[in-house]
């Protein structure tokens, strides 16, 4: 295989290992809190909304790890917090609920090193696309099956739930052992001019890590790098909207559908809503991520239209459910 297939193979594997493990993680997710409301137990005392504040951990992650490894241990960490909810405990949830933040860092930095490392300067555009749009499929499948498995419940039983998050399990491991069909890219000439980094001098400088340094050398390093990165005025400026959006993934990843779920006025079919709305908006990512790389091609205006267009929707998309759901919904104990 010439290397160019095997890095386009590299990049459709691991998207396809993503959209499987998230195909179990965002199923998950999205009904988890109410999956909780509907335990009966003293064992358990917990909150679905816990994952999302520790998930904020990010440590600094190893360079020359290896990849494939690092996707594989990190996606255990994602199966075994949602074999938890198999039956549920107290310390349990807890504990991975810290281990889940971690392993997110380790998942999404190697996921990056790879994307980067089976890319070059022509193709890395199409590689984060065909990335992103098999792993926008993952709401759609597991949601999908959700949706017909609760369909018509106003209460999930002990039955219900396990036979649910064993296959959600299941799933997730499949997509695990996915990661290890990445092969080794080809290794590249070292380009002769260096090309320009939208980094400082002082930090593009020393990204050179020397050999005889220590791991622990060279993961402080590290550290201290991407805090000297973090200060800069670009990165200041987008710590806006990732803020933004990590509050809105919060929201449509788990607040929603528990809203949905929790809503009696729409009958013994709210269970199967849950799914529903995971689907509409797996949907809707694919629609949407395709309609703004159209308009992102047409830079006749720039990238303003997209922008506002992104704006206009989120501000429609959550008056409606301001409308439509009750303000007590996302803690309401069983239903509202």
């Amino acid at each position: 295989m010439s290397p160019e297939g095997k890095t386009l193979l590299n990049v459709i594997v691991l998207g396809l290992g993503f959209m499987v493990t998230f195909t179990a993680f965002g199923t998950c997710g999205n009904i988890e809190q109410t999956v909780i409301k509907s335990f009966n137990s003293t064992e358990f005392h917990g909150s679905g909304y816990t994952r999302y504040w520790f998930s904020s951990f990010s440590p600094s992650v190893k360079k020359n790890c290896i990849y494939s490894l690092s996707l594989f241990f990190s996606g255990l960490v994602y199966s075994g917090y949602i074999a938890v909810f198999i039956h549920p405990y107290t310390s349990s949830f807890y504990t991975l609920s810290v281990l889940l933040g971690i392993a997110a860092a380790v998942l999404w930095t190697a996921q990056g090193n790879l994307l980067t490392i089976n890319s070059k300067d022509s193709t890395i555009g199409r590689n984060s696309g065909i990335f992103w749009a098999l792993m926008q499929f993952s709401l759609f499948f597991g949601n999908l099956y959700i949706f017909f498995a609760w369909h018509g419940k106003s209460h999930i039983t002990d039955k219900d739930r396990q036979t649910v998050f064993i296959t959600l399990t299941v799933i997730s491991l499949v997509g695990n052992f996915l990661f290890f069909l990445i092969q080794r890219p080809d290794p590249e000439p070292a380009p002769s001019d260096a090309s320009e980094s939208p980094l400082p001098a002082d930090i593009s400088d020393s990204s050179s890590v020397v050999p005889s340094q220590s791991l622990c050398s060279q993961a402080l390093d590290a550290f201290k790098k991407s805090i000297q990165l973090a200060m800069t005025k670009e990165m200041l400026l987008l710590s806006i909207p990732f803020a933004y959006s990590g509050l809105e993934l919060t929201f449509y990843s788990g607040v929603y559908g528990t809203c949905l779920g929790a809503m009696t006025q729409f009958g013994d079919d709210a269970k199967g809503l849950i799914g529903l709305s995971g689907i509409l908006i797996g949907v809707g990512e694919i629609l949407g991520g395709g309609v703004f790389g159209i308009l992102d091609k047409c830079n006749r205006f720039g990238r303003n239209p997209v922008v506002f267009l992104g704006i206009f929707t989120h501000i429609v998309a959550f008056y409606l459910i301001f409308l439509n759901i009750a303000s007590d919904a996302p803690v309401a104990p069983e239903e509202v």
